[in-house]
């Protein structure tokens, strides 16, 4: 179930075991790929997961995905938007607190970005120790296990088997141009970029004319039937 796609009796008449939370960003991919990708990708891997958990007598309902998260290391690129860690984790629990509200005391966030890693640990963590409620955060390309890199080929991919038409090929080679092998500038363990503008001249990491749209149907199906596993395990815990 969709949860912006219902009427409010459809979720009233429902029998739901769990939500899902889409999280992503607004941020630069690269001048070839769309701002919205982590929110995109973070969308369609929860639709995809709930989906797989609704083939048996289940239903999983899929709430409003949350598209500006923590970004400000992309800062440098225009259209980039961003939000401190202290809002970004009150507004995803908040949001979450309305879940529980209306009896969807499971949550599993379904993250697209890198940089909400730390900050839905922690707040998945402290809603759950508050209370008889239970969340977990799942970033599906640390499920998918593919090296993720930035608008590189993994994410680019995705988007084209997503949405092909936002993908502007014909920028690739200027992407890879500029492009960084790896994230960060790191000397015996530190990182010593904290932008991403110090290391990347066109915002990419990776090369983005490698993998296609085959690749980003794997990525999609692997990720899904990992969330899928996860949602499991998180509605069992009772």
């Amino acid at each position: 179930m969709n949860l912006p796609e219902s009427t409010w009796t459809d979720v009233r008449d429902a029998d739901a075991d769990a939500a899902l939370l889409p999280v992503g960003s607004t941020e630069q991919h690269g001048p070839h790929a769309p701002l919205g990708v982590d929110a995109m990708t973070a969308e369609a891997v929860a639709e995809a997961g709930a989906e797989r958990y609704g083939d048996g007598d289940r239903e999983a309902l899929v709430g409003p995905t949350i598209p500006v998260g923590v970004a400000e290391e992309h800062r440098a690129f225009d259209g980039t938007l961003w939000v401190s860690p202290d809002t970004f984790r009150a507004y995803v629990r908040e949001t979450m607190e309305s879940l529980t509200g209306h009896g969807l005391d499971r949550v599993v966030v379904v993250n697209g970005h890198g940089g909400n890693v730390d900050a839905l640990r922690e707040v998945c963590g402290r809603f759950s120790r508050d209370g008889a409620s239970y969340a977990v955060p799942f970033t599906w390309f640390d499920a998918a296990g593919d090296d993720m890199g930035h608008a590189g080929p993994a994410e680019t991919s995705f988007v084209r088997h997503l949405r092909p038409e936002l993908v502007h090929e014909d920028r690739t080679d200027r992407a890879a141009e500029g492009a960084a092998e790896g994230w960060g500038e790191w000397l015996h363990g530190t990182n010593l970029a904290y932008d991403s503008a110090a290391f990347t001249d066109s915002g990419v990491v990776g090369d983005p004319r490698d993998g296609d749209a085959a690749l980003g149907e794997r990525l999609l199906e692997e990720s899904a039937a990992a969330l899928t596993e996860l949602l499991e395990a998180v509605v069992a815990r009772g």
